[in-house]
Parts: C-alpha cells; structure tokens; sequence
C-alpha cells in the first residue's frame, strides 16, 4: 500500500509544480498587461521585482487552480492506464487511493495560510508603495484633493493637502486634523513631508478648538459681563500654537505609514495587507465600528476558504479525473473548466456577502459547500 501511495504521489508532484509555474506566470502577465501603459520608462530590474512582489499573494490565488490540474492530470492517467482498476481489484478502495492527492492538497492549503499570515500583506504593502514611489514616481500624488484617514480607532487623524511635488516627496497645502471627542486639534502648513509614520509639517499653524464648549458660550445671557464672556470663548478656542519662525516645523506621529496609506489609498482596490490574525483582533476589538468589523469578517473568511478550496477541490476534480481525464489536453480543458466554475461561484459568493444577502460566514464559503456536494454526488455515482 505504501508503495502504491509513494508511486501515485510521483505522479501528482509534476502536474501540480507545473500547473503552479503556469498559472503564476500568466496571472503575472496579467499584472505587467494592466500596468504597462504606466510602467513604459521603467527599469526592468524594477518591473520584475514588482511583478516579483505580487508572487506570495498570486500563489494563494493560483494554487486551487493547480491542485485541479494535478488531479484531472495525474489521476487520469492512471485510470487511462488501467491503474487506478488495477488496484481497486487489488482490494484498495478509491478513498484509499486518493489519500495522496488530500495530503498533497492539505500540505497547499497549510502554505496558503502562511503567506496569507506572514509573507502576502508585507509583500502586497512593499508592491503598491513600490510601484507609486519608485515605479511611476507618482508618490502620493494620487491622493492630492482628497480628505484621509490616517489615525487609528485611539486617535482619528484626518489628513488633506491641495497638492504634491513628486520630485521632493513634498505636500503643499496642507491641513491635518485630529479628534479628541467633540475637541479638535487643527494644524494648516505651507508644505509637508510624510515618511514612515512621521508627519512633518513646515509653516504651519496649529489650533485647539472644543467644540463642546460652544453650547456653553451660546447660553451666555445677553447682560454677561466682559469676563464670563472672555472665559466661554477661551473654553473654545483653547490654544493657538504660532510659532514666531514662519519655517518652523513639526512632527506627527501617525497611526498610517507611508507605504500603508499607498497601499490603503491611492489605488481603487486597495491592497491586502491584513494578516489573519490583525483581522481576527479587528473583528473581537468592541470598540471598532461596526462597518470595520464586518470588513474584517468578510476579508478573513474570504482568506480562509480559499485555500481549504484546495482540499475541497480535490474531492470535485477526482471524478472529473475518473471520466474525462484521458488525454493531458482534455485533462487541461477539464481543469479549467472546474476551476472558473468554482471561481465564478466563490465571486457570486462574495457579492452576495457584499449585498448584505448572505453572511460572511457563508458567502464567502459557498463555491467550497457547492463543490463539497457536487463532488460527493459525482464520486458516489462514479463508485
């Protein structure tokens, strides 16, 4: 038996490294084909550590594709080959003879869950500021005009800036604000650097205004005295930072680096680059709101069932492998036609999350309860 098993998993390793390089490759392509009128002066050095960037996370999106490969390919041939009947009349069962395609699958999904953990958000965050920094030179450019957060849940900082020298990494025109309950501290700057967490703000003016503090100088009576009524609107204008050297500057820490506003902000889909566990400590934090919180369920779920689909998808290809698999340009066709299956149902999944029509718990876990059944029908008829 463990022969048999050795001999079936030598069969497996080929197809599954070669369906990895395959479909990694032409999803990169796809990455080079969508930024290419951007990256058209670029050094190729640095197009391909781009590209190269993008791997972790392009693994953990391709690798259900290759698990479908490995088995339609490699279980097809055996039973092509009279193999697989050979064994069965041996007295080995199908589920025993499968064995080594479950473990294969479920050593891909342990790996999936590890660069979604350790390796895809920081390699996903170090992309998108490498390609708006160093690729195109747009810096933050992108994000000129536009009102950002830039704070966490303890301290909300808003950030907006009139516009960007992208040759000296510069802001113009900058206001910064941050809030305290109903009090807010507020800091107008000719210019601005924002590197790592740090804000630096030069010419700039900070004020400290409670707005609270306005219901109590509105209810002043018309007859207050001069000094009732300079103590309320001290109450609400608390202080006023001038400082007397126009150029004098200041520094902010920020709860949003750099490279995380990039990678946030300045593309309409933004970068993942939450592991599972910061999108478990979000979805138990009480205090975060609850949009963010359902973010976070829905993101982590779609994480997850990914790469179980891996497991999954072994169950739904076998029978494929089983019926159709005879030749390896069939076996491919085969392949792909399970994977965009399961892909569009994963997708219609995830909108149905997003529509509020199904829950994240559900949704995003729907192509792997779909296939689940599907391929448990297909193999009792096959048996």
């Amino acid at each position: 038996m463990m022969r048999i098993q050795r001999y079936i998993t030598r069969e497996l390793v080929p197809p599954l490294v070669t369906g990895t390089l395959l479909f990694t490759a032409i999803v990169s392509f796809g990455y080079f084909f969508v930024s290419s009128q951007f990256l058209a002066n670029a050094p190729v050095l640095g197009v391909l550590r781009y590209i190269g960037l993008q791997v972790p996370d392009t693994l953990v999106r391709v690798f259900p594709m290759a698990v479908v490969l490995m088995v339609v390919v490699a279980y097809g041939r055996l039973a092509n080959e009279r193999e697989l009947g050979a064994a069965q009349a041996g007295g080995l069962s199908l589920l025993r003879l499968s064995w080594p395609a479950v473990l294969i699958a479920a050593f891909v999904s342990a790996f999936s869950l590890f660069l979604s953990e350790v390796v895809v958000p920081q390699a996903n965050q170090e992309a998108r500021s490498f390609y708006w920094d160093d690729l195109t030179g747009a810096g933050l450019s992108t994000l000129a005009g536009r009102t950002l957060d830039i704070g966490n849940a303890a301290q909300p900082i808003e950030l907006r800036f009139d516009g960007y020298d992208n040759a000296r990494r510069e802001l113009r025109g900058v206001r910064l604000q941050a809030w305290q309950d109903r009090r807010a501290t507020i800091y107008f700057a000719g210019t601005g650097t924002y590197e790592g967490n740090t804000l630096r703000l030069s010419g700039y003016r900070g004020y400290v205004v409670d707005y609270a503090a306005i219901d109590a100088l509105s209810a002043l009576p018309e007859n207050a005295d001069e000094a009732a009524f300079r103590g309320a609107v001290q109450n609400v204008f608390v202080s006023a930072n001038i400082p007397a050297d126009p150029k004098a500057s200041i520094d902010i820490d920020t709860g949003l680096s750099r490279k995380q506003a990039i990678a946030d902000l300045a593309d309409a889909i933004a970068a993942e680059r939450r592991s599972l566990s910061e999108l478990w400590t979000v979805i138990t934090d009480r205090s975060a709101r609850p949009s963010e919180r359902l973010g976070a369920r829905i993101e982590l779920n779609r994480k997850l069932a990914l790469p179980f689909g891996n497991l999954v998808l072994v169950l739904a290809a076998l029978p494929f492998a089983l019926r159709f698999g005879r030749t390896t340009g069939v076996a491919l066709g085969v392949a792909l036609l399970i994977t965009i299956a399961y892909y569009l149902v994963y997708i219609l999944g995830l909108s149905f999350t997003n529509s509020g029509l199904l829950p994240p718990e559900i949704g995003a876990w729907l192509a792997n309860i779909v296939f689940v059944v599907v391929g448990l029908w297909m193999l009792r008829r096959t048996g």
